[in-house]
């Protein structure tokens, strides 16, 4: 009787366990895992079941939640192609084809398993909300929900390692809980001013059996942006950023 009363008083004194806000924590992920406005050079491979590959080498440049471009720099075929994307909008620009060209999110210029939401990511806060977050052996699982219909996977599952609060890897799902991708975050690098972050992104799809897409980062450096920069008739110009 007297253990149950120490223990009531213990629980009665003690102050609350305040509840994890996982919006909050999302918006830490995104920001450990990108500055909010940046330049980039990444390598995107896509390599199919018989071990062929392609290779494309991207400059992308971002600004605030929602607004990323990227220009192709190789190979020869593809290179001067620019793409942007401002919210839930996309566009391809090819040289010589006159005014860009509308493009959609489960598209993809590269073809593989990387589809242009992939390739033009915006912040996950920007696109999700988080419904749930449980911590597991060292990380955390939020389970996040589309803010609209626009966005390409209607659920995603993310998981983060606690300490670091970054990405290790995410689900894809629709919203019938079906997984459409997996995408896996490898290889914590530091690129310098205290970004240190995966600079390996790999992806598999079950509906793409033996198909693989790898994203690898050589450099990310936080930088910022005129508006300018992220409007139709820039896209052509995008070159002279680097």
């Amino acid at each position: 009787m007297r253990y149950t009363l120490a223990l009531l008083l213990i629980l009665l004194l003690s102050p609350p366990v305040q509840a994890l806000d996982g919006d909050a924590l999302l918006q830490r992920i995104d920001r450990n895992l990108n500055p909010e406005s940046y330049e980039s050079y990444r390598k995107l491979i896509n390599i199919e079941p018989d071990g062929r590959s392609r290779e494309f080498v991207l400059f992308t440049v971002k600004k605030g939640l929602d607004r990323v471009a990227s220009l192709f720099l190789s190979p020869a075929s593809e290179k001067g192609r620019a793409t942007l994307r401002q919210g839930d909008n996309m566009w391809l620009y090819i040289p010589g084809v006159g005014r860009p060209i509308r493009i959609t999110s489960l598209q993809s210029v590269v073809g593989g398993v990387f589809n242009n939401s992939d390739i033009l990511q915006l912040d996950y806060a920007a696109e999700y909300r988080v419904e749930q977050v449980e911590e597991q052996d060292g990380r955390y699982l939020l389970h996040l929900k589309a803010r609209s219909r626009a966005v390409a996977y209607d659920r995603i599952r993310l998981w983060a390692d606690q300490e670091r609060q970054l990405p290790t890897r995410i689900e894809c799902l629709t919203e019938d809980g079906m997984l459409i991708k997996t995408i896996y975050f490898k290889e914590i690098k530091d690129f310098g001013d205290g970004i240190v972050r995966p600079s390996v992104i790999e992806t598999d799809s079950p509906l793409f059996q033996g198909y693989r897409s790898v994203m690898i980062f050589a450099g990310i450096q936080a930088r910022e942006f005129k508006d300018e920069v992220f409007t139709l008739p820039f896209m052509s110009d995008l070159d002279t950023l680097r």
